[in-house]
């Protein structure tokens, strides 16, 4: 698992698959759970595998340490 983080458009990504076992993208599902005011995208591949997570509005959502360690 790696998380980016730009914080130019207060956007994280979690990469669920490491890029040797990368498929073919698939379809992203935009989430939009009241509880965490909207925003959120799940990417699965081809094979309908969860391959990653994208968070908007990350810094309202997820621990800055946890944002600020990433690496960007």
């Amino acid at each position: 698992m790696k998380i980016r983080y730009d914080a130019s458009v207060d956007a994280a990504y979690i990469s669920l698959v490491d890029e040797a076992d990368k498929q073919a993208f698939g379809h992203t599902y935009a989430c939009d759970p009241a509880e965490v005011g909207g925003q959120i995208h799940l990417d699965f591949d081809v094979s309908g595998r969860l391959t990653g997570i994208e968070i908007l509005q990350a810094s309202k959502k997820i621990s800055l340490s946890l944002l600020n360690d990433s690496g960007g």
